[in-house]
């Protein structure tokens, strides 16, 4: 399987009335999305930013969890929090990760956005049989811009469990779930 990363995106993610927002970046999201993301393989988790003072927020909580007084305290964080990267737009997560055309873009949303979905079985299949990079986007706030949805390879089929129609999961659970059904070894 070609390597798979995740990304965070606090712009262009949308407000509950639609609009294009960028939110707040929050410790709980970067430490349990960095440890999701350690415990199922994956490469990398970027944080994406648009404000210096955010991105050096999430640097800060980085580096006192990586080489600061956090590691040396509780020294199992480290690897988790070391996958953490913290850039400005997706592109320059696309260009880590080789250019966008060396990535498949994989998109989540809570809501369906008027497109066709790709299962979480046919995301997992895709993903192993594809030579490129997998990128998985997770959005904040009320969900990824249309943007965004819109330059996707695939769009994951929202989170649902028996039909219930409740899902407003918060992005930490909801990554941890999606890591699961795509590269855990009970789907």
């Amino acid at each position: 399987m070609s390597p798979i990363a995740i990304a965070l995106v606090h712009h262009p993610v949308l407000d509950r009335q639609g609009a294009i927002i960028t939110t707040a970046i929050t410790n709980l999201d970067l430490h349990d999305m960095a440890r999701s993301a350690c415990t199922y393989g994956v490469s990398a988790l970027y944080i994406v930013h648009p404000v210096t003072a955010q991105r050096e927020l999430a640097m800060r909580v980085k580096t006192h969890w990586v080489t600061g007084s956090g590691a040396r305290r509780i020294p199992t964080r480290e690897p988790a929090m070391a996958l953490v990267q913290v850039v400005a737009d997706i592109a320059d997560v696309f260009a880590a990760l080789g250019g966008r055309a060396n990535v498949d873009l994989y998109v989540t949303s809570a809501r369906a956005v008027g497109r066709g979905v790709t299962t979480y079985a046919e995301g997992r299949q895709k993903m192993s049989a594809s030579p490129r990079r997998s990128l998985v986007l997770f959005g904040t706030g009320w969900g990824l811009a249309s943007e965004l949805i819109d330059a996707a390879d695939f769009f994951l089929a929202p989170l649902d469990w028996a039909g219930v129609g409740y899902n407003h999961l918060s992005v930490r659970a909801a990554c941890a779930i999606v890591l699961d059904r795509l590269l855990g070894t009970s789907a």
